[in-house]
């Protein structure tokens, strides 16, 4: 901890500080505001924050019905930003989506001349739900807007409004017509959440506010500025070597005919992470320090980070498969067996090899 302090003074300015209380303040106003609408789902809440702040993608994966849709656009009111939602369906174009260009008549000239029509695209967040319900060349639409922030329509490219933030949900049941997002797109999502049924207490509560009269109001916590303003903040925070070393450790060993890699993942894995995993790792690390009110990240912020970071970033393969294995049970069994200790990774030869090659 003793670095991490030590570098404060030259990454985070003084008035850095009281913007740390602030996000902390509206971190939990946030849940406080959603909490009218939503009941439960407290940690699917702080890992759509977390993506946010850290100027990231999130992708949320759960059967209908868990209320991923009124999530997100309640989450849009509490943060005061242009919400669109997209329903992705096999017959949906890429201009359908980015915006497209039409004819107008210039009345005082008489000529006519393109004007570009801005689409859904055009907003701070984006709800693209059931994604993998369209065709490729709409889904490469959107990535490039997820990646470049911006679109390109002819020959022009148009940039979008900052804060840019997709949300794009997936339904695990019912595949048949879909189009499954390559393992390089889903590469381009910080985060994917997996949306779970809720527990007795929270159903017990869903059923009795969603069968009464009464309508719940959310006020605006944050705007557009104030956000980005707080992403840029993030970047500020601090990280020491042992963290960052600890990160590549985890994600190193993912990688399958690599010195040093366990026994266990060159027989489950077919593919691992690469070295974005590591940086949306760090980088969410550091705003999830943020909205606990620290400026300086700790080893639980990487462990708590690894599965919406990972899972979607490995590759099961078909032995994992018949053992009933998934990437959640490989990234857990990693997180058992890597010492968050320095000294300790340092005499451990598995992890001299890893770090050697």
């Amino acid at each position: 901890m003793t670095n991490a302090k030590t570098e404060l003074t030259d990454d985070l300015r003084s008035d850095d500080l009281e913007s740390v209380k602030k996000l902390k303040s509206a971190f939990l106003s946030i849940k406080e505001q959603l909490g009218r609408i939503i009941v439960g789902q407290t940690e699917v809440i702080e890992e759509l924050l977390i993506t946010l702040f850290a100027r990231g993608h999130c992708m949320l994966e759960g059967v209908p019905g868990l209320a991923k849709t009124l999530m997100i656009s309640t989450l849009a009111q509490s943060l005061s930003l242009k919400f669109n939602r997209i329903q992705f369906t096999p017959d949906l174009m890429p201009s359908d989506i980015t915006g497209t260009e039409v004819i107008e008549e210039n009345r005082s000239t008489g000529g006519r001349e393109f004007k570009f029509i801005p689409g859904p695209l055009f907003a701070n967040m984006i709800l693209a739900d059931e994604i993998n319900r369209t065709p490729p060349k709409t889904q490469a639409a959107l990535l490039e807007a997820m990646q470049e922030r911006q679109v390109t329509v002819g020959r022009v490219r148009h940039r979008l409004e900052a804060p840019f933030f997709v949300l794009a949900t997936q339904n695990p049941i019912e595949q048949e017509g879909t189009y499954p997002l390559p393992e390089a797109q889903q590469d381009r999502f910080m985060f994917k959440v997996f949306v779970k049924y809720p527990k007795f207490n929270d159903e017990f509560e869903i059923a009795r506010r969603t069968t009464s009269a009464a309508v719940a109001e959310v006020k605006p916590v944050l705007n557009g500025e104030q956000i980005i303003e707080l992403q840029n903040l993030v970047r500020r925070v601090p990280v020491t070597d042992s963290i960052i070393r600890y990160t590549l450790a985890l994600v190193r060993q993912t990688r399958i005919g690599e010195p040093g890699v366990p026994r266990f993942v060159r027989d489950w894995l077919s593919w691992g992470a690469g070295p974005r995993a590591v940086q949306n790792l760090i980088l969410g690390a550091k705003a999830r320090a943020l909205l606990y009110g620290r400026v300086h990240v700790m080893h639980d912020d990487i462990k708590e980070l690894a599965f919406p970071v990972l899972r979607h970033r490995i590759l099961t393969n078909f032995t994992a498969a018949s053992e009933g294995i998934n990437s959640d049970t490989v990234i857990k069994k990693l997180l058992e067996e890597t010492p968050i200790d320095d000294d300790a990774l340092a005499k451990d030869e598995r992890f001299k090899k890893i770090f050697a090659s």
